[in-house]
């Protein structure tokens, strides 16, 4: 019994011994494994061996390291990511991915936001103008205005008036003149309704009998029946009519209230247009402001010989269409010339409605004859005021394309009525100068920045100048 304890002790180290073996031969397994350890914070668990061990135990002998492996030798340190087996297949690496798109969908997005932000500008800065339309087609009128009666104001201050007195002589003597043409077309269409409605009574009785004896085969009852159902029309559109004539009133209260601020503006800008300008400029960012004054100056020649040209050329419209109509004893001839100079303002549309009013007027006061012969008289002037007047008299100031005018008119007139027919085709010849003056402006600058040519060949590589600028090659 006394050898017992004994025998215990040397079975207790033992079991030590052969647990610390274990121990090693697991980590020396594990940095073999090309997977690497558990993780950094692993530790064996101690067995229940290492509890069977009596604190008074001898201790055990020292282990004996292990021989280096090449495999230890190059373990990843605790807390790496351990590199791919040999047998693992290769992974390439993900490209960048604004590397990965094409370069031209690169393009194409940076274009469409750019696009977005500046369509979501024109929205709102077109909503902004709706709101305030009235006011907006008020100053655009007194713009066209002033640049009919500036030049007048500048003779009158070269002849030794003082600017107050030059442009209140001019403002007032150009109302006036205005004021009295509008009531001379409404004494005129007053004072010939009676005789116009007695004409147009005759002259649908004359259209009727030579429909029945045209070779259109229309009859009577036909005739009758279209009668019938406009007069239908107009007995169940009764309401909506006088909701027009309502509504009539309000637009008479508008166009009372833009014409008196047109009035104010003119005024103003007669006298101290200079100042509002240089006004303007002191909004615009100073890196832009050269090119934006020198703009100006030109947009304002562009609108100055719109508007006389423009002028010139309905007055010589209204003139001989008018004499054409006087002679051809159509009654109010004078009015339709008035409307003609007036509908001259609205390019292409207004030739066509003006023309068209005055061969129906024609048609129904005189006959098939006299309309047909008022549409060639029409026809004639029109075709010589496109391919005659208006490049003689316009030239080169104003130099808009066709289907830009018919464009502008359409859109002007979608947005604001006849007001904005009216000043579509002006503020494209506007921009127009404006938009080729900048073009201009920046290739100069871009010229007189770029580094001098040197070499043999320097003249033939040197960059042109900008027409029109007047620089110099190779000078800046």
């Amino acid at each position: 019994m006394s050898r017992l304890p004994g025998w215990l002790n040397r079975i207790g180290a033992g079991l030590s011994r052969m647990g610390e073996r274990l121990d090693e031969r697991r980590a020396q397994a594990e940095r073999d494994d090309p997977l690497g350890p558990p993780g950094p914070e692993y530790t064996p668990e101690p067995g229940p061996e290492h509890a069977a061990a009596p604190a008074a135990a001898t201790p055990a002998p020292e282990p004996v390291a292990a021989p280096a492996t090449p495999a230890a030798a190059t373990a990843p340190a605790a807390g790496s990511v351990p590199a791919p087996p040999s047998y693992a297949p290769a992974v390439a690496a993900r490209p960048d991915p604004v590397a990965a798109i094409p370069w031209g969908m690169r393009v194409a997005a940076e274009a469409s936001w750019r696009l977005l932000v500046l369509a979501g500008t024109v929205w709102v800065l077109m909503k902004v103008i709706s709101s305030v339309q009235l006011v907006v087609l008020a100053f655009v009128a007194a713009l066209l205005i002033t640049a009919l009666l500036q030049p007048t104001v500048a003779l009158l201050r070269r002849k030794g008036l003082p600017r107050g007195l030059a442009t209140a002589v001019t403002a007032v003597s150009g109302f006036v003149l205005m004021g009295l043409v509008g009531w001379f077309v409404v004494w005129q269409v007053m004072d010939n309704v009676d005789n116009l409605s007695d004409r147009v009574k005759d002259g649908i009785e004359e259209l009727k009998r030579w429909l029945l004896d045209s070779p259109f085969h229309v009859t009577e009852q036909q005739i009758n029946e279209i009668a019938k159902n406009l007069s239908d029309t107009i007995g169940a559109n009764a309401e909506q009519i006088t909701s027009a004539g309502l509504q009539g009133v309000t637009v008479v209260v508008e166009a009372m209230t833009g014409i008196l601020l047109a009035m104010f503006s003119t005024l103003f800008l007669l006298y101290d247009g200079k100042k509002v300008w240089e006004w303007t400029l002191k909004m615009v960012p100073a890196q832009a402001r050269p090119g934006v004054a020198g703009a100006g100056p030109r947009a304002w020649r562009t609108l100055t010989a719109y508007v006389r040209g423009t002028v010139l050329v309905a007055l010589i419209d209204a003139v001989f269409i008018g004499l054409g109509l006087w002679f051809l004893e159509v009654p109010m001839a004078v009015p339709l010339a008035v409307f003609i100079f007036l509908f001259a303002f609205i390019p292409l549309v207004g030739a066509v409605v003006s023309g068209a009013l005055a061969c129906v007027v024609a048609l129904v006061t005189n006959g098939v004859f006299t309309a047909l012969m008022v549409l060639v008289v029409v026809l004639a002037v029109q075709q010589i005021e496109g391919h005659v007047l208006q490049p003689f008299i316009l030239g080169r100031a104003v130099r808009v394309h066709p289907l830009a005018v018919v464009l502008a008119v359409a859109a002007g007139g979608l947005t604001a009525g006849i007001g904005g027919a009216v000043v579509a085709v002006p503020l494209v010849a506007v921009l127009n100068t404006v938009v080729g003056y900048l073009r201009a402006y920046s290739a100069e600058q871009t010229l007189r920045a770029a580094p001098e040519p040197h070499g043999a060949t320097a003249y033939e590589l040197a960059p042109v100048a900008a027409p029109g600028t007047g620089t110099p090659r190779g000078e800046g």
